[in-house]
């Protein structure tokens, strides 16, 4: 009889080659996937640029547009663009990872991919979370925005 505990058995835990198929055409979708992001990045950053010097020419024109109107906007992309880097980046390393993992048969390579995608799904977890928070401010503050606006309606 068996004396593991099933917490243990894990360690035992087998991937046989149907399994690797599977990893080894996720490895190739991620990767694929990761730079779609990289160059959604590219011009992520490329539209910040843009938008900076345009801003910045167009303040002098348009009274409507504030001085730094362009350049707000431009760290808004920044950001944005920041931020999207991270989870990308982890999608990719797993990617590069599961790929060595399965071609040479590593389990340190195998095991690095997993820990990547756990840190893009943690991200995108915390990421969300907060999202979630934000729009739920912007509701209520909009709800009060809207009750002290109809206080002035006479």
């Amino acid at each position: 009889m068996d004396n593991q505990s099933p917490f243990e058995q894990f360690e035992e835990l087998r991937i046989d080659a149907s399994g690797k198929l599977f990893l080894a055409e996720a490895a190739k979708w991620t990767t694929f996937l990761a730079i779609l992001g990289y160059i959604g990045i590219g011009f992520m950053i490329l539209a910040a640029v843009f938008m900076m010097f345009v801003g910045a020419s167009m303040s002098s024109y348009n009274s409507m547009m504030p001085m730094g109107g362009g350049m707000v906007f431009s760290l808004v992309y920044l950001v944005i663009a920041a931020l999207y880097f991270i989870p990308v980046n982890y999608l990719y390393r797993f990617g590069s990872n599961m790929k060595t993992a399965v071609n040479s048969n590593n389990q340190a390579s195998l095991t690095k991919a997993f820990e990547y995608l756990k840190s893009h799904y943690k991200f995108i977890g915390i990421l969300t979370i907060v999202m979630m928070g934000l729009y739920i401010l912007a509701i209520i503050a909009g709800m009060f925005m809207g009750i002290a606006g109809m206080g002035n309606i006479r």
